[in-house]
C-alpha cells in the first residue's frame, strides 16, 4: 500500500518530466483514432522506443485540456497493487482531468480492472503505454473487451530513422547506415553503444529475471545473446539446449516466451495449413532491431545478409503479424498472408549474384507455384530487374524503393 501524497508527488513529477521531453521525430500512430471515451487506446512495444515520447506528442496537441500522466515504473511505486488505484482516481477526480496517460502499467497487477471501470464511467480519454506483448491478448480478453484500441510502436523505421539522421535521401546508401544503426531513439541521437547494451540488459534483469524471479541469469543473458547473434537462422527449444545450460525443454520454452513478450524477439513459424505443423517445425529467430543485433552481436563478422532479412522482417512485422516462412524442395524467406491466406510471397537477399539467383529465383517460383500466386518480390540493398516464367512474375527491388510502395 502506497499513501497517497507519494502517488500525488510520483505524478506530479511525472508530468514535469514528460513536458521536458523533445517532442522529437513525428512518429508514425494514429492516435486520434480512439475519440470515444468509452474506449482506452493501449500502445505497446519494446523498451525505449518512444512510447513515452510518443505520449509527450499527444500532450502536446491537447493544449486546452486538463491532462494527466503517471510512469508506474517509477521505483516510488514500487509494490503498487489494485487498492492502490483507488488513492490514484482520487487524485485523478481532484484535478478535474479529461485526457488520462498511463506510462507502463502492465508493472500492475490487475491494471485491466481498473482501466475497466473507468472506460465504463466514460468520463476520460484514455492512453496506455507497456513493454509487454501481454498487454494486447489475454489481460484484454478477459476484462477490457470491446473497450479498447491497441496499437504496436516499433523502434524507427527507415523513413523516421532519415528524419531524425537528416539523411534525406532514400537510397541504398541510406539503407546500409540504418541497417547498421537500426532504430532505437536515444542510440541515433548519442551514438553510445551502451545505450543498446543497457536495453538488452533491462530487458534480461527487470522485465524477465525480477518479474518472474529467475535466477539463472547467466542462462538468461546466454539465451538473450544466441537470439539477438542468430537472427534469421532456425531453432528448436531441443537445439538451444544444447548451447544454452539449461536442463528441461520446457524451461527454454518459458523463457523464449518472455522475450517475445517483451519485445526483443520474433519467432517466424513455417507455413503449413496444419496448425499441428505448425507448431512442430522450427521457428525463424528475428530480432526488434538491426542495430541492437549490431552492438550485441556474438559474431566475429556480422552477417549482412541475414541483418538484411531481420530488416525486411521488421518492415513487413510493422504493417502485419500474419508472417510465415516457406519451405519444401525450394525456400521463400517471408509468405504474409490477410486473413490466413497467402497474398504476398518475398524473399530478402542483400545482394543477388551468380552464385544465389537460382536458388532465389527457385525458392520464389516454388512458393508462388504452390500457393497460387503470379507475382513475387526480391528485396534487395541496391539492385533493380524483372524475371519471368511461365504467367509468374518476379519483381527485384532495392529495399529503399520497396519500402516506399509497401
Amino acid at each position: 500500500m502506497i499513501l497517497k501524497s507519494e502517488i500525488a508527488d510520483v505524478a506530479l513529477s511525472s508530468m514535469e518530466r514528460i513536458i521536458t521531453l523533445n517532442s522529437g521525430v513525428k512518429r508514425i500512430v494514429d492516435w486520434k483514432i480512439i475519440s470515444s471515451k468509452s474506449y482506452a487506446l493501449i500502445v505497446s512495444g519494446i523498451r525505449r522506443c518512444g512510447k513515452s515520447t510518443l505520449m509527450r506528442q499527444m500532450i502536446s496537441e491537447l493544449e486546452d485540456e486538463k491532462c494527466f500522466f503517471i510512469n508506474l515504473d517509477d521505483p516510488r511505486l514500487f509494490g503498487f497493487d489494485l487498492n492502490d488505484f483507488n488513492r490514484l482516481n482520487e487524485i485523478i477526480e481532484e484535478g478535474n482531468y479529461t485526457h488520462l496517460f498511463f506510462d507502463e502499467i502492465q508493472l500492475v497487477p490487475n491494471w485491466e480492472r481498473y482501466i475497466r471501470l473507468l472506460t465504463d464511467s466514460e468520463k476520460y480519454h484514455i492512453v496506455i503505454s507497456g513493454s509487454n506483448t501481454s498487454m494486447l491478448s489475454k489481460e484484454l480478453g478477459t476484462h477490457l473487451t470491446g473497450r479498447h484500441i491497441s496499437k504496436e510502436l516499433f523502434p524507427f523505421s527507415y523513413n523516421e530513422f532519415r528524419i531524425l539522421t537528416n539523411l534525406n535521401e532514400a537510397s541504398a546508401d541510406t539503407t546500409k547506415v540504418y541497417l547498421k544503426q537500426g532504430g532505437f531513439p536515444e542510440y541515433l541521437k548519442t551514438n553510445n553503444y551502451e545505450v543498446l547494451s543497457g536495453i538488452l540488459n533491462d530487458i534480461i534483469y527487470r522485465d524477465i529475471s525480477v518479474r518472474f524471479g529467475i535466477r539463472n541469469h547467466l542462462a538468461l543473458k546466454q539465451l538473450a545473446i544466441y537470439l539477438v547473434s542468430n537472427a534469421g537462422n532456425l531453432l528448436t527449444a531441443n537445439s538451444l539446449r544444447k548451447v544454452i545450460p539449461i536442463a528441461a525443454t520446457s524451461t527454454v520454452m518459458e523463457y523464449l516466451n518472455y522475450f517475445e513478450n517483451a519485445y526483443l524477439a520474433f519467432f517466424v513459424p513455417k507455413f503449413s495449413y496444419s496448425y499441428t505443423k505448425q507448431i512442430q517445425n522450427p521457428r525463424k529467430i528475428y530480432c526488434i532491431d538491426t542495430g541492437m543485433i549490431t552492438v550485441n552481436t556474438t559474431s566475429f563478422s556480422l552477417d549482412d545478409g541475414r541483418r538484411f532479412e531481420n530488416l525486411v522482417f521488421l518492415s513487413l512485422r510493422r504493417k502485419t503479424k500474419e508472417i510465415y516462412y516457406y519451405a519444401e524442395k525450394g525456400e521463400c524467406d517471408f509468405v504474409v498472408c490477410q486473413n490466413n491466406q497467402p497474398i504476398n510471397l518475398i524473399q530478402a537477399c542483400f545482394n543477388l549474384t551468380s552464385d544465389n539467383l537460382n536458388r532465389e529465383l527457385d525458392g520464389l517460383y516454388e512458393a508462388m507455384q504452390f500457393f497460387n500466386l503470379n507475382k513475387g518480390t526480391i528485396v534487395t540493398l541496391d539492385q533493380n530487374d524483372h524475371f519471368e516464367k511461365g504467367n509468374m512474375q518476379i519483381a527485384v527491388l532495392p529495399y529503399h524503393k520497396w519500402i516506399a510502395d509497401f
